[in-house]
């Protein structure tokens, strides 16, 4: 557990019920492992993700611009690309949920911030919320982090996303 899990739980307090919001994951949350041992080093273990949805996010790329300590290198963040995509899936996280994903994503220590972007689903197009880089703390200087990628890759795969995404992940080695 560390400092956040407070003002976590705070804020998972003050939220009321309501409508879930959508929410396209395309990096580590994807990674059952990586994602269990997140939740568990966190203080999170009573929190599930609920089933997703695979999706293409719109006009996005993925870009290696935050030098992570953790990570050992850099790790990824989504740029505006027209005509590409990067997939993932969708999933409906409740409102008082919503910190926890804050948390996990980095948007509470400020690595990274919220954005809206566009997405595909089976059942059509739509909006989400994602999380990339704080404008403040990109950087490509460094190597992309090997250990990152992998993480990438396990979580794709076990996310069902298709093939040709999974290798041109690893191309980022």
């Amino acid at each position: 557990m560390d400092a956040h899990y407070e003002q976590v739980m705070a804020a998972r307090q003050k939220l009321a019920d309501g409508p879930p919001r959508a929410y396209f994951a395309y990096s580590t949350i994807l990674d059952p492992a990586a994602f269990e041992e997140w939740r568990h080093q966190h203080g999170y273990d009573f929190f599930q993700l609920p089933p997703g949805t695979p999706a293409e996010g719109l006009d996005l790329g993925l870009v290696y611009d935050f030098p992570s300590r953790w990570w050992d290198g850099r790790v990824a963040g989504l740029e505006d690309r027209p005509g590409a995509v990067v997939h993932g899936l969708v999933f409906e996280i409740a409102p008082k949920d919503w910190p926890i994903i804050q948390h996990k994503e980095g948007a509470i220590t400020q690595m990274c911030v919220e954005r809206e972007v566009r997405v595909r689903t089976p059942a059509g197009e739509r909006t989400a919320a994602a999380f990339t880089t704080a404008p403040a703390r990109k950087s490509v200087d460094g190597p992309v982090s090997p250990r990152f990628v992998e993480a990438l890759v396990r979580g794709a795969r076990a996310a069902g996303l298709p093939d040709v995404w999974i290798a041109s992940l690893r191309d980022a080695r």
